[in-house]
């Protein structure tokens, strides 16, 4: 069985895309569900991650200096399992038959890292609830995610 993408789309794929793919990709390792998230520009990829958004995210353990913020292509929206756009202008993109779920609420990183951090990673914990609705693996995430 192939795990299902989640795609997280921001403006530059290298900030709060990487926090949420980051945050995603540990949590559903830790309860076994078979999705894995992609952290993805819907404008313009900077051209690597924000050095203060590695270092937040190496202190909590997770490692994204290596990783290369590209543009999200056609083909993977079409292809994936859930779209979340985190604050970004989707205007550009080819979104016909895909649904988006919009968090537009969510901090600045650049204004407030750790603000921003801890709301991507309750809506990440709340989208990780939801998606196990028509599967087995909800009860077992709602026991873990109950005791964060």
């Amino acid at each position: 069985m192939t795990d299902e993408t989640i795609l997280f789309l921001c403006a530059y794929g290298g900030a709060k895309s990487v926090i949420a793919a980051s945050y995603f990709n540990r949590l559903a390792g830790e309860l076994e569900l078979p999705y894995v998230a992609v952290a993805l520009s819907a404008e313009e990829p900077y051209p690597a991650v924000p050095e203060a958004v590695a270092d937040f995210l190496l202190r909590d353990g997770i490692d994204v200096r290596s990783f290369q913020p590209r543009r999200v292509d056609v083909g993977e929206l079409r292809e994936a399992f859930q779209v979340v756009s985190i604050d970004c202008n989707l205007d550009g993109l080819d979104l016909a038959g895909t649904k988006v779920e919009r968090w537009d609420d969510v901090p600045k990183p650049s204004e407030d890292l750790p603000a921003s951090a801890t709301a991507i990673r309750c809506r990440v914990e709340a989208l990780i609830g939801g998606i196990g609705t028509n599967t087995s693996y909800r009860p077992l995430a709602e026991e873990l995610l109950g005791r964060r």
